[in-house]
């Protein structure tokens, strides 16, 4: 029992290592120091080469900078290592977005909001890329998903009455508006944006 325990423990140690690592590669990100952030990401993928993390961490930052081709082949090394990675395949989803590839950025993001319906950053992607293309049944049902998990967004409230506009149904439209409006009195995009629509209802 000794022995079994003296060989698992280091394990722990690497993976522990490895999560703090990781953590701070992220939060370098967020602060903008990329090259801090690369080179926690490498120290984390020398550590556990089989995680995606470090590979989605290293994308972001090329995607970041605008160097897509670096992003993508970071992306795709982290989906070979976990083909359930939502954030890589968010990240491919922006690539094709950025390079105007709508119905694959199309597709990346569905594929990414299937794996992590929560994921805020691929749903408002998912909106742009829609109002392009004129299809917003399917982002429609991924963005009433979302506001049951966060009732309050007022952002994704506002998304969702511009795609029930332009889906013809002002009247439901209408109402998610009178409700940013009860939360946010002086939101301009939302009083702007309820004015069209009670216009719109006044015609028919």
């Amino acid at each position: 029992m000794d022995t079994l325990n003296r060989t698992r423990l280091p394990d722990r140690g690497w993976a522990q290592h490895f999560e703090i690592v990781q953590e701070l590669g992220d939060c370098y990100v967020q602060l903008g120091d990329y090259e801090q952030a690369r080179d926690c990401y490498e120290k984390a993928a020398a550590l556990e080469p089989d995680e995606a993390g470090p590979y989605v961490g290293t994308g972001i930052i090329a995607l970041q900078q605008g160097k897509l081709a670096d992003a993508q082949l970071a992306f795709r090394v982290a989906l070979r290592l976990n083909p359930q990675s939502s954030k890589a395949y968010a990240g491919q989803a922006m690539i094709s977005h950025q390079r105007g590839h709508m119905q694959e950025a199309f597709e990346l993001y569905l594929k990414c909001l299937d794996l992590d319906s929560d994921n805020l950053t691929a749903l408002l992607g998912l909106f742009q890329v829609s109002c392009a293309m004129g299809s917003f049944g399917r982002v429609i049902e991924y963005l009433k998903v979302y506001l049951g998990m966060h009732p309050g967004d007022t952002s994704v409230m506002f998304c969702l009455a511009t795609l029930y506009l332009k889906d013809q149904k002002p009247k439901i439209a209408r109402e998610l508006l009178m409700n940013i409006l009860q939360l946010e009195p002086a939101n301009t995009d939302a009083a702007n944006l309820l004015e069209e629509v009670e216009h719109r209802l006044a015609q028919n």
